[in-house]
């Protein structure tokens, strides 16, 4: 008896399917990661709140100020709400395509493992801080809530916030003293740098993935409305997001940029916990706002050149990503270029944003060529297998 035929499972997404607004907040997204991570490579000076660098210069202080309202907590949490949204987006592309559950999950599967493979050769060559493995075993955790009613998404979106307000205390307190604000930084030995890296990433990972299921799960909940891909049904939505998220994250975030940037100093234990947890919990209105926001302004910068630019650094956004990093060690590591032993906060931005902006031009001229990211082609091949051409 012949064996029963499996049902069809289409391949990745093609470039025609794409939509542009998740493309357009990956790339310019992009931009606060590299603003987030690069102050975590300097080294050789005392540091303060949230592995900043305690420093006494105005241009600096400045530097740390802004990125302490605007930055900080509240790019990664956009990465989960499209990390949510594209889950559902990629189910509801297989499942057209008639595949069963059970393949929808087998996808899902090799896709999240292959990122926490991704994620531990990041953290292992590069950069300790990597969010990749959290979202490869987050992802694991949320494709098991896909048929979830909508007031279960919400209740737990709600229920999740605990762990992110308990795990944001944290963030508040004053550092242990040190040279660097991050393991691995200030060792000037490749091999130790690496094993440090490692003995943070691997404890790190699973306990952050606390921190990150509230925004994805809302993804999910927003991708069952296609609010991105479809902004002008949902304009009313979008708008009184974007007021109300940015504005809540501006707002949490100033007391603990201020005490980041050495203008005011927190005077009590319970006034240390309490601006943590404060510029955490609103950090997640933050990336739900900025993903609103560009939602909004995705149909303007559609027909921009700069649009296009941003969009397809937005498809390339796990190699964007990764490219980062070694810039950031080639340029900024003591065993490498060196300078994060010299640069302060407002040095390390300006190496930062040009990081950014060469992964910008370099992305759309791989779109000129209609070449995809280095990045991506593994992770398709790891999520996929061979594909015909």
């Amino acid at each position: 008896m012949a064996s029963p035929r499996l049902a069809p499972r289409r391949g990745p997404v093609t470039a025609a399917e794409r939509s542009f607004a998740p493309d357009l907040a990956r790339g310019a997204m992009l931009l606060l990661i590299a603003l987030a991570n690069s102050p975590l490579y300097l080294y050789g000076r005392p540091v303060g709140r949230r592995s900043h660098l305690a420093e006494s210069g105005v241009l600096d202080r400045a530097v740390t100020f802004l990125v302490g309202t605007f930055v900080d907590g509240r790019a990664y949490p956009l990465f989960a709400f499209l990390l949510g949204y594209g889950i559902v987006r990629l189910a509801d592309r297989q499942v057209a395509a008639g595949a069963t559950i059970a393949d929808v999950g087998a996808v899902l599967r090799r896709r999240h493992i292959a990122l926490v493979a991704f994620g531990f050769l990041h953290a292992l060559l590069l950069f300790s801080g990597d969010i990749l493995g959290t979202y490869g075993l987050a992802g694991l955790v949320v494709f098991t809530l896909l048929g979830a009613s909508d007031r279960r998404l919400l209740a737990l979106t709600a229920a999740l916030l605990v762990p992110v307000i308990a795990l944001g205390t944290g963030y508040g307190l004053a550092p242990l003293p040190g040279d660097t604000g991050y393991p691995g930084m200030a060792v000037a030995d490749p091999v130790g740098a690496l094993l440090a890296r490692l003995a943070n990433w691997l404890p790190a990972t699973p306990i952050s993935v606390l921190a990150t299921l509230a925004p994805i799960v809302l993804g999910v909940w927003a991708a069952r409305r296609r609010l991105l891909d479809e902004p002008e049904r949902h304009l009313a939505v979008l708008r009184r997001t974007t007021v109300v998220g940015i504005t809540v994250a501006v707002l949490g975030g100033l007391p603990l940029a201020l005490v980041m940037a050495g203008v005011w100093t927190s005077t009590s234990f319970a006034g240390d916990l309490t601006l943590g947890a404060l510029h955490t919990l609103t950090g997640l209105a933050g990336g739900v706002g900025y993903a609103a926001a560009i939602s909004l302004f995705a149909g303007g910068f559609r027909r921009r050149r700069i649009g296009a630019a941003l969009a397809a650094c937005g498809q390339r956004s796990l190699s964007c990503y990764l490219a980062q990093s070694v810039v950031f060690v080639a340029v900024l590591a003591p065993y490498a270029g060196g300078l994060g032993g010299r640069l302060g906060s407002a040095g390390v931005a300006v190496v930062a944003i040009a990081t950014w902006v060469a992964t910008v031009v370099v992305a759309e001229v791989f779109q000129r060529h209609g070449w995809r990211g280095p990045a991506e082609v593994a992770l398709r091949r790891l999520t996929y297998g061979r594909q015909p051409r």
